[in-house]
């Protein structure tokens, strides 16, 4: 297929989509890009109008957006030497484009002098935000700076991507370096047999050890990584595991610490060139917390609020090994913490959370989950057929490229699923794609995008459909058995699939005010609001069913999940406050502290927020991605997702009063808020279902600390 990245097919034909092809789509979407820029500059300024103007500059980059999501997409999931090459040649070019257009001082005096007029004067109010929201943003990337500043600005995006860039990419080379290959089963004890057979499996498709010497690779990927760090009896293989965590982006070739430095300074030096005095009252004057300071109270009022309780939970579990261990009360090693974690929950609530993984066969979760989808929000998701083609090889001639057409759905591996969305009318309204399980090409974490904004039918404009997609590291089948979930990674799946509903009902007529395009601390309300519905017996019983006698979780082991769901809660929200706070310290305190110990400094920032341990950790930041890995993220912006688990926290009591499957309720959320994007401030749009501000209370009510 000649130009395969800038195929118009909705289905996208992904074996075609093969490294050497970058380089010159992206070049060619480029001019194209440029050239439609060029146009609504060039403009009759006689005749402009909203869609000239506003939605002309939405729709003039469209298709370079859409070609080079593609590209970081397969960066993402199917990476290799040659995809990263063709990647990072190509990416200070679209750095740079993108960099360029707000610094454009003809687009924004043709902005200015459109908003001077008797039309945009009397915009409907949707399209007034559009015109507001796209101004500030002019002005947040420097629209009013002198040509000097501007150039310096460009500069700073260009080597911000570069840096951000290399830094994900030594995250994921240091995570596929490390493996720990056990021989001798003995020393697997304590271990549940899902992790041992998936160990043994791992080793297999490595082609170590064979079915009748059996070894067990164990690496640095959550579903292997965190059994070992919680079960395990072997001390000392728990302390290799746990060093190897901290090699991740940590000395060697793969070192971050000058990358973390170095992107701190250029986000302090962007942020000084915009009059802000750091890059936390920079990103965050588009935000509800408004500015650094509002942020830093934030986490330092919820800090107040738990830290007496984390205290007394660390000194229980210090105090529980003491008993247990035969020994005096003494400071923990890091990798005995998770594993004397699980012990004590085990004997508070006599609750192993192994013994929920044969209910959460991935298959049942993803089904009962889009029945309540169904059930709830008054949504259909239909699953197509999909068919796995290797790159470069020719695809089946009935092959799908477009909705409405029968043949099966190209996919970028043979474990991705496809699935089409419909509303209450059956009218279809979008699409995604999902892949769920890890392997050495795919970064870690779990995550939603999407790949193309849909929008609602205008006038004569047909509906554009959204096509999204939703991914994780979660279990691995293994022996033929489906993919067991635990309850922590089920969750994980609805938080994903939340963000998934936002996008795919958003129904904005402004593509830049779409689905998931709001304020950065307000995004995580449609995900964490989903991960409510893991923890109630109606929500559970449509999907968590063993795998093998389809029972639903009996009443007594219900109880004691519900029981042991609040252990450790202030820790645990400690944790959270720990990483905001480091994230903003950084930020605005520390961004130009070049060469000082990264370690050192993370330290003293958190002292009172992190267990006291034995053996000193290295800080996260040399492997937190949601900082580092893109030009912005969530810098500076960590707090957020503590400031919408307030949010979801709050809005989750209307369906626990009034139905927790209550159709009424779930639809009113969908129009208020899921199908509302960023058409109105997220605080009105809050109140307009809630009917009241946001009560922060709720939330440590949730956690059993009020």
């Amino acid at each position: 297929m000649a130009a395969p990245f800038l195929s118009q097919d909705f289905h996208i034909r992904w074996s075609t989509l093969t490294p050497e092809h970058i380089e010159a789509d992206i070049r060619a979407a480029l001019e194209k890009a440029q050239a439609n820029l060029d146009a609504v500059i060039d403009q009759d300024r006689g005749k402009m109008n909203f869609e000239s103007v506003v939605l002309g500059l939405d729709e003039c980059t469209r298709e370079l957006n859409e070609a080079w999501g593609l590209v970081t997409h397969l960066d993402s999931l199917c990476n290799s030497p040659a995809l990263r090459e063709a990647h990072n040649k190509m990416l200070p070019e679209v750095s740079s484009f993108f960099a360029k257009i707000p610094l454009n001082e003809h687009l924004w005096d043709l902005f200015v002098t459109y908003s001077k007029t008797d039309e945009a004067r009397h915009l409907t109010p949707v399209r007034k935000r559009a015109l507001t929201e796209a101004m500030e943003g002019f002005i947040e990337a420097g629209a009013d700076l002198p040509p000097e500043k501007k150039k310096r600005v460009e500069e700073i995006e260009a080597e911000l991507s570069k840096s951000t860039q290399k830094y994900s990419e030594n995250v994921l080379d240091s995570t596929n370096k490390w493996e720990l290959i056990i021989d001798d089963v003995a020393r697997l004890k304590g271990l549940p047999q899902t992790a041992v057979d998936a160990a043994r499996a791992d080793a297999l498709a490595k082609n170590l050890g064979t079915p009748e010497k059996p070894v067990y690779r164990f690496t640095l990927k959550a579903p292997s990584m965190i059994p070992v760090m919680e079960y395990l009896e072997d001390e000392g293989i728990r302390r290799q595991v746990w060093e190897g965590s901290c090699s991740i982006g940590r000395g060697g070739e793969h070192d971050n610490t000058e990358l973390v430095w170095k992107i701190l300074r250029l986000r302090h030096e962007k942020a000084q060139i915009m009059g802000k005095a750091n890059f936390a009252d920079h990103v965050l004057a588009h935000r509800m917390a408004k500015n650094g300071q509002s942020a830093f109270r934030f986490i330092t009022d919820l800090y107040e609020r738990v830290h007496e309780a984390f205290q007394r939970e660390t000194i229980e579990l210090q105090e529980f090994r003491a008993d247990n261990a035969h020994q005096t009360v003494d400071l923990f090693q890091p990798w005995e913490v998770a594993f004397w974690s699980e012990r004590q929950r085990k004997s508070k609530y006599d609750f192993d959370e192994e013994e929920l993984r044969p209910f959460f066969p991935i298959d049942k979760v993803l089904s009962g989950m889009f029945q309540i989808a169904e059930k709830v929000f008054d949504l259909r998701i239909v699953s197509r057929e999909v068919v796995y083609v290797e790159p470069g090889k020719e695809a089946p001639a009935n092959v799908s490229t477009r909705p409405g057409k029968s043949g099966p759905v190209e996919v970028w591996h043979p474990e991705v699923k496809f699935y089409e969305v419909r509303n209450e009318k059956d009218v279809h309204i979008g699409s995604f794609y999902a892949d769920w399980h890890p392997r050495d090409s795919k970064r870690g974490g779990a995550w939603m995008n999407y790949l193309k904004m849909g929008v609602p039918p205008s006038g004569e404009r047909d509906r554009r459909l959204h096509l999204g997609l939703i991914c994780g590291n979660m279990t691995p089948p293994v022996d033929g058995k489906p993919a067991l979930l635990t309850h922590d990674e089920v969750t994980t799946v609805f938080h994903e699939f939340g963000h998934l509903l936002h996008q795919l009902c958003g129904n904005v007529e402004i593509p830049s005010l779409n689905g998931v395009s709001v304020y950065w601390d307000f995004v995580e309300l449609p995900s964490q609001l989903m991960e409510n519905f893991c923890w109630e017996r109606e929500s559970l019983d449509l999907f968590a069913r063993h795998y093998e006698t389809g029972e639903t979780i009996p009443a007594r082991l219900f109880k004691k999940m519900l029981a042991a769901k609040n252990y450790r809660s202030a820790s645990d929200i400690m944790r959270q406050l720990a990483f905001g706070k480091l994230d903003l310290e950084l930020h605005m305190h520390h961004a130009t502290d070049e060469g000082a110990d990264l370690d050192k400094l993370a330290r003293s920032l958190l002292k009172g927020y992190l267990m006291e341990l034995k053996t000193e950790q290295p800080t996260m930041a040399r492997r937190f991605g949601h900082l580092f890995s893109s030009p912005v993220g969530y810098a500076a912006g960590y707090y957020s997702y503590k400031w919408a688990e307030v949010l979801d926290a709050d809005a989750f009591t209307r369906f626990q009063q009034e139905g927790v499957l209550n159709p009424a309720v779930g639809r009113e959320y969908r129009d208020t808020i899921l199908s509302k994007g960023n058409s109105e401030d997220p605080a009105k749009l809050f109140q307009n279902f809630m009917g009241r501000d946001p009560d922060a209370m709720a939330l440590l009510v949730r956690a059993g600390l009020a």
